[in-house]
C-alpha cells in the first residue's frame, strides 16, 4: 500500500471526492481527511490521532536507537573483568531493555509532535484547505490520481508516500 495526498480547497469538493472514491471501491477506512483544528467535517472520514502525530516514525527510531544502545551496553558490561557470567543473557537483557525504553520515550515524544511527513501541507491546512490521504494498492495509484485530477482540477496532487505501515 502507498499513501497519496491531495490538497483540496473546500469541503464540498472534499465530500465529492470522497463519494467518488467510495464509488471506485476504495474502502472508507483507507481515506483520511485532515483539516484546520475546529473545522466542522460532518461525515468525512477524519484522520486519526496516529495519522496526525509522529507516533509511528518516532517509535521506529526509538526501537532502533534503544536496541543499538542496549546492545552496546551489554557488550561493554561483558568486557569488564568480573562482569556478568551469563554473557548471552546480559546482552539480551540490555538489548531488550534498550528497545523498551527507547520505544517508550520516543513514542511519548512523537505523540506530542505533528507528523513530519505532513509538514509541507500545514500552511495550506491552516489557510483552510483540506488534506486528503488515500491508502491504495500500488497498481491503483495512477488510476485514482487521474480520476481526481480529471473531475476536480482545483485539487492539487501532493505526491505519494513510499510505503505505509500495515498497522495504523
Amino acid at each position: 500500500m502507498k499513501r497519496i495526498y491531495f490538497l483540496i480547497p473546500n469541503i464540498e469538493t472534499t465530500r465529492n471526492i470522497v463519494n467518488e472514491l467510495l464509488l471506485e471501491r476504495i474502502d472508507e477506512r483507507h481515506i483520511h481527511v485532515l483539516a484546520k483544528r475546529g473545522t466542522e467535517m460532518g461525515n468525512l472520514p477524519e484522520a486519526s490521532y496516529l495519522q496526525k502525530t509522529d507516533f509511528f516514525p518516532a517509535l521506529e527510531q526509538g526501537v532502533s536507537v534503544g536496541g543499538f544502545t542496549g546492545l552496546m551496553s551489554g557488550l561493554v558490561a561483558m568486557a569488564y573483568p568480573g562482569g556478568p557470567m551469563l554473557a548471552g543473557g546480559t546482552i539480551l537483557a540490555t538489548t531488550l531493555a534498550g528497545v523498551f525504553f527507547g520505544a517508550l520515550m520516543s513514542s511519548m515524544v512523537g505523540s506530542s509532535v505533528g507528523n513530519r511527513q505532513l509538514k509541507q501541507y500545514w500552511k495550506a491546512i491552516d489557510a483552510g484547505e483540506f488534506l486528503m490521504m488515500i491508502d491504495l494498492p500500488k497498481q491503483r495509484i495512477e488510476e485514482i490520481e487521474q480520476i481526481v485530477k480529471r473531475n476536480h482540477p482545483e485539487s492539487m496532487y501532493g505526491g505519494a508516500e513510499p510505503t505505509i505501515p500495515a498497522f495504523p
